[in-house]
């Protein structure tokens, strides 16, 4: 509990608006926050910001400078579009140092936690920096990328890492690369589901997120290749808008987006899910000891490397966007889905920092 008597200590939880991830795996952290006595403040934009005022309406949320992140239409100029926005992106980090310079001179805070947000940190308040990717690939440039990232995670007074230590992992290379020295904490995976015991409701489920304006050119795909499915099919857009929409047409029940405890039982209710290698998917279908297949962002080298990880080992069939094919579903048959990765976070020890 908070030593200050009634009075909360407050924590600042910043988490990157790329897809919906950085997002959903703050819940948990949110969540811990509340149970232990502190006073979490929501701090992001866009989609992500809408989802956790959802997930959280009693809490306070402030807004903070958009990245505004896209993806190419190609995946062969993902790369070089990243470096074109670089000059947009810098401008977006300072925005995000002075918003929190602001912010620090009218309140109290005494923590805060940044999800890849690079400008969301005070030299006068203890600062952690969540992320998976201690190696960041990007092709010929990974040194590169993953000297510049490492150079700003060392400038947070903790890294949390959520994933096991050791060979049982589910990032592999990008959260455990040779010879990186920081003051880096691994968590365990973190997901806000849990393995619930529910009859099968669907044989597909389908959940997307991700930037623009890759995730409606695989909705299209996928609806279009769906025609043909002869199973029962729930279909999550991960378009976050005021009101939930759903629908229904033939075996396909479609929904624009699901709450946490809606996706939750969705998940559990599914044989088989289908959609993007985000890390924090993969830890969510890690807990629920999930079968899935991967269909990574073209042109992200970071999903497009957990994609094949995952498939080299067995756990979950993989394949590229612009040749997927809906009789490819039944490879998962043969693969043995993800097995749970029991592992208890101390949250009392690990916000000691604040």
């Amino acid at each position: 509990m908070s030593d200050l008597g009634d009075e909360k200590k407050k924590i600042l939880v910043a988490p990157l608006n790329w897809g919906l991830g950085h997002a959903t795996r703050c819940i948990p952290i949110i969540n811990a926050l509340i149970e232990n006595g502190f006073e979490p403040i929501i701090a992001s934009d866009g989609v992500a910001l809408e989802l956790l005022k959802k997930e959280f309406p009693n809490l306070r949320s402030i807004n903070l400078p958009s990245y505004n992140v896209t993806y190419s239409k190609k995946a062969s100029s993902f790369k070089l579009k990243l470096i074109k926005d670089s000059p947009h992106l810098l401008k977006t980090i300072k925005k995000e140092k002075k918003a929190i310079e602001a912010f620090i001179k009218t309140e109290d805070i005494s923590g805060i936690i940044s999800d890849n947000r690079f400008g969301i940190r005070h030299k006068s308040v203890p600062s952690v920096f969540i992320t998976h990717q201690l190696r960041v690939l990007s092709g010929s440039t990974t040194w590169l990328s993953s000297k510049l990232h490492q150079k700003i995670i060392m400038k947070f007074d903790e890294c949390w890492v959520p994933d096991n230590v050791g060979t049982n992992n589910l990032s592999g290379d990008l959260g455990h690369p040779e010879g990186f020295q920081s003051s880096v904490k691994y968590l365990g995976p973190l997901s806000r589901f849990n393995k619930l015991d529910l009859p099968t409701k669907y044989n597909l489920l389908v959940v997307l997120s991700g930037p623009e304006p890759q995730r409606t050119f695989l909705e299209e795909k996928l609806l279009e290749e769906l025609e043909s499915y002869q199973g029962t099919v729930c279909f999550v857009k991960g378009r976050i808008k005021e009101d939930q929409n759903k629908s229904q047409g033939g075996k396909i029940t479609t929904y624009n987006y699901m709450t946490s405890s809606e996706l939750e039982i969705a998940i559990n209710e599914s044989e088989l899910i289908l959609g993007r290698s985000g890390y924090t998917s993969i830890m969510d279908y890690a807990k629920l000891e999930k079968k899935a297949f991967f269909i990574p962002t073209p042109g992200q080298f970071e999903q497009e490397y957990l994609a094949e990880k995952l498939d080299k080992e067995g756990v979950a069939p993989s394949c590229k966007q612009k040749d997927f094919k809906i009789e490819m579903l039944s490879r998962a048959n043969n693969y043995k889905g993800f097995t749970a990765m029991e592992y208890d976070i101390n949250f009392k020890r690990l916000f000691r920092l604040f």
